[in-house]
């Protein structure tokens, strides 16, 4: 069961294969078996996360930690902060946590203060201007109030996380999509990148 993998120099922390959008251009839809060493069989325990992390020599060898697998990390958001909370008592490096921006919709709740003094940066898959092209592209499983949401999470977490930023993929939506996508992100006061599509 691969729990952390590394990429160039980060390491990231597979959590879950839960996620609460089924994206067009997401590879679990396009090239379900492209990646089968991600699939967990079962969800790794808090314990097993913290054993696993614990194997490596050092940490502050990466540049960043990353929460982001093959599902939505913030599906055990509580999980995924104790794993934060262990990890700033056990390196100095860098957390960022890879994200639908769903965590308040999924829990209920206003979670973007629980992100406080634990995590660095929150990168939130936007993918869309507005709530139509949201819910068609990303297939939400909170329907169509969910683009609204996002919205709503990303606006309260610059307010608790040095660094937000929102992202929306390269050819998946139109030029002038991004351009709306962009000016989203500066009015709430987040960074954006455009993503490159990987199908």
């Amino acid at each position: 069961m691969v729990i952390t993998y590394t990429i160039r120099n980060s390491l990231y922390v597979n959590l879950t294969n839960h996620c609460t959008n089924r994206c067009t251009f997401c590879v679990r839809e396009t090239a379900p078996g492209e990646y089968p060493d991600l699939w967990l069989e079962r969800e790794p325990t808090l314990a097993e996360i913290l054993e696993d992390l614990s194997s490596y020599k050092t940490l502050n060898k990466f540049s960043e930690i990353v929460f982001c697998g093959y599902g939505e990390p913030t599906c055990r958001l509580y999980d995924m902060l104790e794993t934060c909370r262990r990890l700033r008592e056990m390196t100095s490096t860098p957390i960022r946590v890879n994200t639908n921006g769903h965590a308040s919709l999924i829990l209920e709740e206003d979670t973007a203060p629980l992100f406080k003094g634990l995590v660095d940066c929150v990168s939130i898959s936007l993918n869309a201007p507005d709530s139509e092209t949201y819910a068609r592209l990303c297939r939400p499983r909170f329907g169509e109030d969910t683009f609204s949401g996002v919205i709503k999470f990303a606006r309260e977490v610059v307010k608790y996380v040095p660094s937000v930023v929102l992202t929306a993929v390269r050819g998946t939506i139109t030029d002038e999509e991004l351009e709306r996508c962009a000016a989203i992100a500066q009015e709430i006061g987040a960074k954006f990148r455009a993503r490159d599509y990987i199908g």
